[in-house]
C-alpha cells in the first residue's frame, strides 16, 4: 500500500469518514476527474485499487485544482486491502445480478452513512470503466448502490457516477444550506407596504399622464401590476429607479 499524502490531513470535514474507492481504472484522466468531482462536494478520501496508471500527468490535469485530492490518495494491490478497516461497505453497479444484493440509492445511502451512521467508517465502492465489479468484490459489500436513470441507456461515466453519490452525501450533511451572496444580493431592504402603496398611486398618475389609463378599465390594469411587482417582491434601490422612470416620464409629458 502507498500513501501519496503529501500532508497531515487533521482539517477533517463531516465526510471524512467515507472513502471513494476505485477499482483497476484504465484511464488515468478518470481518476482525476473523480478527484475533482470529490472536492466539489468537500470529500477527500480516495482509494485506488491496482490503477492502471497512477500518478498521472493526464490525472492530474483532469483534476483541475483537486491535485491535493490527489496527493493524498491511497494506492492498494486488492479491494479486501481497501476495505479492511470499513465497517460497512457499498458497492457502486449499473449491471442486474443473478444473486440479488440489498440495494440502495444515493439519497439513501447518503442518509445512512451521513444522518444515521455516521461514525460508521465507510467505503463506497466504485468498479472498472467497462465491466464495473466482480461478484467476489460485491461479496465484499453490505449493499448494492443503483444510481437512477434512464433504463434506455443507464451507462454513467465513472466521475459522473461519483459526482452523484458524493453531491447526495453533501447535501446530507446540510452545509449547501449556507446562503451565498451574489452581487448587491440583500444589500437594500425589501420595500414596505406604505413604501409600495406610494408607488403604485404614482405610477397610477403616470400612465393617466401619459394616456393609457381608461376610467373603465384602470381598476383590473393596475390590479394586474400590483401582481406582478407583489410577485417580484422589490427591495427599495429598484423602487427608486422605477419612482425616477416615472418622474422623467411625467416632466417629459409636461414639457410637450
Amino acid at each position: 500500500m502507498v500513501n501519496f499524502a503529501i500532508f497531515s490531513n487533521k482539517g477533517s470535514t463531516l465526510l471524512s469518514h467515507i472513502k471513494i474507492v476505485l477499482v483497476e481504472t484504465t484511464h488515468p484522466g478518470n481518476i482525476g476527474a473523480v478527484a475533482r468531482a470529490m472536492k466539489n462536494m468537500k470529500i477527500n478520501n480516495l482509494w485506488l485499487v491496482a490503477p492502471k496508471s497512477f500518478p498521472s500527468a493526464e490525472a492530474t490535469a483532469r483534476a483541475s485544482g483537486a491535485d491535493d485530492v490527489l496527493a493524498a490518495a491511497t494506492v492498494c494491490e486488492s479491494l479486501q486491502e481497501a476495505v479492511a478497516d470499513c465497517q460497512l461497505v457499498v458497492g457502486a453497479s449499473a449491471r442486474s445480478r443473478a444473486i440479488s444484493w440489498p440495494e440502495i440509492t444515493p439519497r439513501a445511502c447518503a442518509e445512512k452513512v451521513v444522518i444515521n451512521k455516521p461514525e460508521q467508517s465507510v467505503a463506497i465502492v466504485f468498479g472498472r470503466e467497462n465491466s464495473g465489479l466482480k461478484n467476489h468484490e460485491l461479496d465484499l459489500c453490505h449493499f448494492l448502490l443503483r444510481i437512477p436513470c434512464n433504463t434506455e441507456y443507464s451507462s454513467l461515466n465513472i466521475a459522473a457516477a461519483v459526482q452523484v453519490v458524493c453531491y447526495e452525501l453533501f447535501v446530507a450533511t446540510g452545509l449547501q444550506q449556507t446562503t451565498l451572496r451574489v452581487g448587491d444580493k440583500g444589500e437594500s431592504p425589501l420595500a414596505t407596504v406604505a413604501e409600495m402603496e406610494s408607488f403604485y398611486t404614482h405610477l397610477y398618475e403616470a400612465l393617466a399622464d401619459i394616456g393609457f389609463m381608461h376610467p373603465d378599465k384602470s381598476k383590473s390594469i393596475m390590479r394586474r401590476l400590483r401582481r406582478i411587482y407583489n410577485r417580484i417582491q422589490l427591495d427599495t434601490k429598484e423602487l427608486d429607479i422605477l419612482r425616477g422612470i416615472l418622474r422623467m416620464s411625467q416632466d417629459n409629458q409636461k414639457s410637450k
